[in-house]
């Protein structure tokens, strides 16, 4: 029997495929496979020289108006984007520096929250969660008493508002996400018909009608001198739009999670909030994690609405900018949106970059 299970008597296992193999064997393993290859192929080189040729090599990088993004032959005019781009990012906010500081703090707090190696995570959650926010007031508003002019949110604009609308509905969906699914599973009736009826209401209808009620409804119900501000309006109803859409996620991962894991903890004597925070939360937002990244995402794109109740947004900026008479041009216009595009991509991408590193690594950890 030692002898049988001596290396000498096993079967020889073929070597394992390189990567230049598995390469191949992906793009050209079969028939299908291959006319998919060269048909992606033929039209990459049909599609990307004229792209290419328009958005870099034919582009106006330098200009002092649009006269020579408008002339014949004339590709992308970067030379408007960077003319415009204070606008495009800041609107008519007089301190850009402040606006600066504020996303500087939010991206070191984003990156400490979401970087694998980084230490003492419960700090920069509550610098998230609690000092952004009151630190971002007092410095986009302002507070005299420390020297900072105050600064109406009529002047807010651009990417300035987006990005705002953004964070604050990303803060808040997970969060209120967790709590509304947490309430719909509750052992107590009134608890649980209040959150269902908030979850179906809220999603039962669109953003802009939300947006609509929050803009018009939510002073009617406060007194005149609470009424809120004419910012504060639109980001609750993104807010709880975005708790609502989250809400289903999470119920989704609660319910992939066995039983068994509950009643496991209850043997070892963990108590309810505890079971809840060590075992089950983690478990079903892993198993989420697509869900929830997909909700950012369009959360992110949905922003753009804010604009119909008159918020000046990022692509509300572009479209006033393109108005400007010494940039007018259809080139010069088309450019504005492709620029909007790219941004709006680039955070998407991240977003769904992260969150495949982060499904890795749980897949990872699970095996």
């Amino acid at each position: 029997m030692t002898d049988f299970l001596r290396s000498d008597f096993l079967p020889a296992l073929p070597p394992p495929p390189s990567r230049e193999q598995s390469w191949r064997e992906k793009l050209f393993g079969d028939a299908r496979a291959a006319a998919i290859t060269l048909s992606l192929l033929v039209a990459a080189a049909l599609l990307l020289p004229p792209v290419v040729r328009y958005l870099f090599i034919d582009a106006v990088w330098r200009a002092p108006d649009g006269a020579l993004c408008r002339a014949p032959g004339a590709g992308a005019c970067w030379a408007y984007v960077a003319a415009k781009a204070p606008f495009f990012f800041y609107g008519a906010y007089p301190y850009p520096w402040r606006v600066n500081l504020t996303f500087a703090l939010a991206g070191v707090l984003i990156v400490w929250l979401l970087h694998p190696r980084g230490r003492a995570k419960g700090y920069a959650l509550a610098g998230f969660f609690l000092g952004l926010p009151v630190a971002g007031f007092v410095l986009l508003y302002g507070a005299p008493a420390l020297g900072l002019p105050v600064v109406g949110t009529n002047l807010w604009g651009g990417a300035l508002v987006s990005l705002i609308m953004a964070l604050a509905g990303i803060a808040a969906a997970l969060p209120g996400g967790v709590l509304l699914a947490l309430g719909r599973r509750s052992d107590l009736p009134a608890l649980r018909w209040l959150c269902v009826g908030i979850i179906e209401f809220v999603r039962g209808a669109p953003l802009i009608a939300v947006l609509f009620m929050a803009n018009v409804l939510l002073p009617l119900f406060l007194p005149p001198d609470w009424a809120p501000d004419r910012l504060l309006r639109p980001l609750f109803g993104i807010a709880l739009f975005a708790s609502a859409y989250m809400a289903e996620v999470v119920r989704g991962g609660l319910a992939a999670v066995p039983r068994g894991q509950d009643e496991a903890a209850q043997a070892l004597g963990l108590s309810r909030v505890k079971t809840l925070r060590l075992i089950v939360l983690p478990q079903a937002l892993g198993a989420v994690i697509p869900g929830i990244v997909n909700n950012f995402v369009a959360l992110f794109k949905d922003t753009t609405l804010v604009a119909i109740v008159g918020l000046f947004d990022f692509l509300h900026a572009i479209e006033i900018a393109r108005l400007d008479p010494v940039w007018a041009g259809p080139q010069i216009a088309l450019t504005g949106y492709i620029f909007a595009a790219a941004f709006y991509l680039g955070f998407c991408l991240a977003m769904s970059a992260y969150a495949r590193r982060l499904e890795k690594k749980l897949a990872a950890a699970r095996r």
